[in-house]
């Protein structure tokens, strides 16, 4: 038994998982390449390799030929029958070969064979493997910056993380252990290419995933989501049971659900609402922590035009638009946000006309403080800081003097 071999192929098997019979193959064919180098054919070669005791064989086919004009292919009469002594002209004899009779340049032509076959399996497991956790998230360890790229090593190959798709002002270190979102594997001739993102929306969809059971097991869904990575995620979940509160499954016990997502996207700030058919309540909620006077959303045209108080405007709208933006992109609707002085007063918006139609409309009936979202929103109280109210206030009243 040729034990050795044996051991290679099973520590190949196992650290690299590369299938044995792949292997025999390989060895199979450096075998007839080797043929080929000292024969300078192969044609006629093959190869036996028990499985169980790597044991193997090499035979040229060859036809017993009166007068000799190629030896790679023919064998004499005489010759033949002193192998087997019943054989006929015109017959076909296998000559067994043994591997000491290749030279040095064919055995080192057959090494190369096999080495070049298990780089290939190992990029085709590889690849393979990250085939299935394409748009999926994997862990890695940064590994070297490129430029202004960043080279993360996810074990078995390295995936790039381009410019592009780093969260402005986020810094790492190498051996930092980040979160990525796998964007697009590809294979290529040096191995698979994988590129990865810090910055997809994705990301934080698969975060909650891992981290909430009722979205893993399906009773929590989560319908929209919005992000401008770095700084805010608006996110909109749907509970398929009726005794789960898919806010409050996606919070988790004093925040820890969603402290885990932030903590990793570091620091980023991340408001859960609840999804609703009723595309009115899905943009009050979607506008949250502003109060809304009324709703009145044009499904077909996929518009909708807000009024919030007048001292509600700038919450409405958020820091350089922020909340209005994130928040139609999470419903899907172009959003025109007006304070009630404004939408009184400006043409086209007949708010004494809405407000009639709102009134006899019950199911836009005018909306109530919005309570229900107080104390599950992570960063808790930074809209209701008094402090902050008043400085909108004033952002307010500046801009009517102006």
């Amino acid at each position: 038994m040729n034990k050795e071999l044996l051991d290679a192929l099973e520590i190949l098997e196992r650290e690299k998982e590369i299938s044995k019979e792949t292997l025999f193959e390989a060895i199979e064919n450096s075998l007839i390449t080797a043929c080929k180098n000292h024969f300078g054919k192969s044609e006629n070669v093959r190869v036996e390799i028990d499985r169980e005791t790597c044991e193997y064989l090499v035979f040229m086919e060859k036809e017993v030929v009166e007068e000799v004009e190629d030896k790679a292919l023919q064998i004499s009469v005489d010759a033949a029958r002193v192998i087997n002594p019943d054989i006929e002209l015109g017959a076909m004899i296998d000559i067994e070969i043994k591997s000491k009779e290749f030279g040095r340049i064919a055995t080192q032509n057959a090494k190369n064979v096999i080495l070049q076959k298990i780089r290939e399996e190992e990029r085709n497991v590889v690849f393979s493997q990250f085939m299935e956790k394409e748009r999926d998230v994997v862990t890695g360890i940064v590994q070297r910056f490129i430029g202004r790229n960043i080279s993360i090593n996810l074990g078995k190959t390295d995936a790039l993380l381009n410019e592009n798709e780093q969260v402005r002002g986020e810094s790492f270190r190498i051996q930092d252990r980040i979160k990525v979102f796998v964007l697009e594997v590809k294979s290529t001739s040096k191995g698979p290419r994988i590129l990865v993102s810090r910055t997809h929306p994705e990301l934080v969809k698969r975060l909650f995933e891992s981290e909430v059971t009722e979205i893993k097991d399906g009773t929590v869904e989560i319908k929209s989501i919005a992000r401008e990575a770095g700084s805010r995620t608006k996110m909109a979940v749907w509970s398929h049971n009726e005794n789960v509160d898919a806010v409050g499954a996606c919070v988790g016990i004093n925040g820890t659900r969603v402290s885990s997502v932030v903590e990793e996207l570091r620091g980023e700030k991340i408001d859960i609402i609840n999804w609703d058919e009723n595309p009115g309540n899905l943009i009050q909620n979607a506008l949250s922590p502003a109060k809304i006077v009324a709703v009145f959303a044009d499904p077909d045209d996929k518009t909708a035009k807000v009024v919030v108080p007048d001292y509600q405007l700038s919450l409405a709208i958020g820091k350089e638009g922020q909340n209005a933006r994130l928040a139609a992109r999470l419903t899907g609707y172009k959003i025109d946000i007006k304070s009630e002085t404004q939408a009184k007063d400006t043409p086209g918006f007949r708010y004494e006309d809405y407000m009639d139609e709102y009134e006899e409309y019950d199911e836009y009936e005018e909306y109530e403080e919005y309570d229900e979202y107080e104390g599950e929103e992570y960063e808790e109280g930074e809209y209701a800081d008094p402090d902050y109210i008043e400085e909108e206030q004033k952002d307010i009243s500046t801009d009517e003097e102006e």
